[in-house]
């Protein structure tokens, strides 16, 4: 690849712009008590001392003394207990936080969180009262984020040095990210300032991701059945067909389907649908449709036997067959999850909506399991890494009264200790480094690694479930593949720990290694015929005023038709209901502006990836 050259260029401009847009000298960090990293950098910009000082510890400030000059916590603000609120458009959780996380919060930095999610008119609710939250997360770096910046409502990282004092890990880590976040402000006119970075932060650019698009299907079924060869969309359908006749019944006494959807993550298309479409055929989402990573083609949800609709007809099929979880369409993602743990489903394009769930100890010790099973002409999609992050980001509410400590939240979650507890809990409690600096899990962090929702936490880390104590604001800052430099060369990701590559303790695991001679899931996902979405910077276009009318009439007619689609009877009961949407979609957008719009940003989007080719 022609990347190496490249980003030698672009990135070590973008390193000088960002420093320099910066102020002040670099300096290192590794907030939230991570004293090693600060030690060795040599130059502590007092976020560890900030955060500790409001626990009563002086630990990170004894060790450097440019920490002193930094206000703590309770400096700032006193030491009343402070409420945030978090507002994130990728939450799938209301309230205050309870369980491990909030009590770290606590500890490292006396607050507690309230989490705000995405709902319907919640944006243009919290931007007509002008405060959309202390930190706010953002869905994606499209209209809203770009109508927030443009609209004075978001907190400028620069304004007193507070990335330099209560971020300077962020600013040290990941200054092509800051440099990505200002050169998209100064594109729609907001200015080149620093409003925040985007998600899943890389380290090495030449790295995709790992797969989360996996194909999980439940392998011991598949065992019963003699291992049957899948080669084609018809055989993976006869496959659900054949294990709904030999399990019709899950754990709970309730009826099985192959798979069971959610709408809760509905936007410009039905998600679960144009998911698929990239899970099976490698297909990434834009706008109103799915582009081909490979050759920069634009595929319309609308269009004739395209990905979407060939998506959507196998969806309606299996539900003609009994095989598609009928509350789909009504339930919440949680709902969901519960049909998976209790084995009610039989297949699921995601991970983290299968193999996540249901290979749980008592499930795996009793023989049962999910790994993937991709049929021989499927391509899923994978995603490149980005040193300039991704398009969901972290940013700060231009009216709180406390940016100081979200910036420091936030660059906690960016340390190494920081980042590794959001993912598997509070370090020495569920995980730590051996002495030749190897990630390994406490029993409790391997329990809570395998069954989330089945491990309880202990009494003074909250006393419920790893799961129900996560960071529900759902998002994240370096990517799980990225390299964790406070480790012995290992990833983030705990799949690819040495400590954790052993013999398959489970008879299923087992049969699943020996069939398909692979070590694990990831390892088997690279073997297969698979596409890989290049990083870029592309983000999306601003859309004018009148197209943005026509885009969300547009988007509420696919969503709602692709539902009744789903649910039709017969296979002339679809195609009435298709007929009628793409009429209905013709008539909000009689001259074709949507379809236009997403063309053009396809070739923006193509001509971007040529550049990294």
């Amino acid at each position: 690849m022609k990347f190496k050259k490249i980003a030698a260029g672009v990135l070590s401009l973008a390193m000088a712009a960002s420093l320099a847009g910066c102020g002040g000298s670099t300096t290192g960090d590794n907030a939230g008590n991570t004293t090693s990293a600060a030690a060795d950098a040599g130059n502590d910009a007092g976020n560890d001392a900030a955060a500790s000082s409001d626990n009563g510890s002086s630990d990170a400030s004894s060790e450097n003394e440019a920490a002193s000059d930094v206000p703590s916590f309770s400096e700032l603000y006193g030491d009343e207990t402070i409420q945030l609120t978090v507002y994130s458009q990728l939450a799938n959780y209301s309230g205050k936080l309870t369980g491990w996380f909030a009590e770290l919060m606590k500890q490292k930095f006396n607050c507690e969180m309230t989490i705000i999610p995405e709902a319907d008119g919640a944006f243009d609710t919290r931007m007509e009262a002008g405060n959309l939250g202390d930190i706010v997360i953002f869905g994606s770096n499209g209209s809203n984020y770009q109508r927030a910046a443009l609209g004075g409502m978001l907190f400028d990282w620069n304004e007193d040095d507070i990335l330099s004092d209560y971020g300077s890990y962020i600013k040290e880590n990941m200054p092509y990210a800051l440099q990505n976040n200002a050169n998209l402000n100064d594109s729609f006119g907001a200015g080149n300032v620093v409003y925040g970075f985007g998600h899943n932060v890389a380290t090495n650019p030449e790295d995709h991701e790992a797969f989360f698009y996996t194909m999980d299907v439940r392998w011991d079924l598949y065992k019963e059945l003699g291992y049957p060869e899948v080669k084609t969309l018809d055989e993976f359908y006869d496959l659900m067909v054949k294990m709904k006749e030999i399990c019709p019944t899950d754990e709970a006494g309730g009826e099985t389907y192959a798979t069971s959807l959610w709408p809760d993550w509905d936007g410009n298309m039905v998600m679960y649908v144009k998911a698929f479409a990239t899970c099976y055929w490698g297909y990434d989402e834009l706008g109103f449709g799915l582009y081909d990573v490979e050759n920069g083609d634009f595929h319309y949800a609308l269009e004739e036997n395209g990905p979407y609709l060939q998506s959507l007809k196998f969806f309606n099929r299996l539900y003609q067959a009994g095989l598609l979880d009928p509350d789909s369409m009504t339930q919440t993602y949680n709902e969901m999850s519960e049909k998976v743990t209790v084995g009610g489903t039989f297949f699921s394009i995601f991970d983290y909506s299968g193999s996540a769930l249901f290979n749980t100890e008592e499930h795996l010790s009793a023989g049962k399991a999910m790994y993937p099973v991709v049929p021989k002409d499927a391509t899923p999609l994978c995603y490149g890494m980005n040193v300039l992050g991704g398009n969901r980001i972290w940013t700060i509410g231009a009216n709180t009264e406390y940016p100081e400590l979200c910036m420091a939240i936030i660059n906690y979650l960016s340390t190494p200790e920081g980042y590794m507890t959001y993912w598997y809990g509070p370090k020495d409690v569920c995980w730590y480094y051996d002495e030749e600096g190897n990630t390994c899990f406490t029993e409790l962090g391997e329990a809570a690694y395998k069954d989330r929702k089945g491990t309880n936490m202990p009494a003074e880390w909250g006393g419920i479930s790893f799961d129900e104590g996560t960071f529900q604001a759902n998002n994240t800052t370096w990517t799980k593949d990225a390299s964790n430099p406070d480790s012995n060369g290992e990833t983030y990701n705990c799949e690819n720990w040495k400590s954790r590559r052993t013999d398959a303790t489970y008879d299923i695991l087992a049969d699943w290694r020996n069939v398909t001679g692979m070590y694990n899931t990831q390892e088997y996902m690279d073997s297969v015929p698979h596409k890989v979405s290049l990083a870029t910077s592309y983000s999306e276009s601003d859309r004018s005023d009148d197209l943005k009318i026509i885009w969300e009439q547009v988007a509420k007619c696919i969503v709602a038709y692709s539902w009744q689609a789903i649910y039709a009877a017969d296979d002339a009961e679809y195609d009435r209901i298709v007929s009628e949407m793409k009429t209905k979609c013709e008539s909000y957008d009689p001259e074709g502006q949507c379809l236009a719009w997403c063309e053009n940003e396809a070739a923006l989007r193509c001509s971007l990836e040529d550049q990294v080719r």
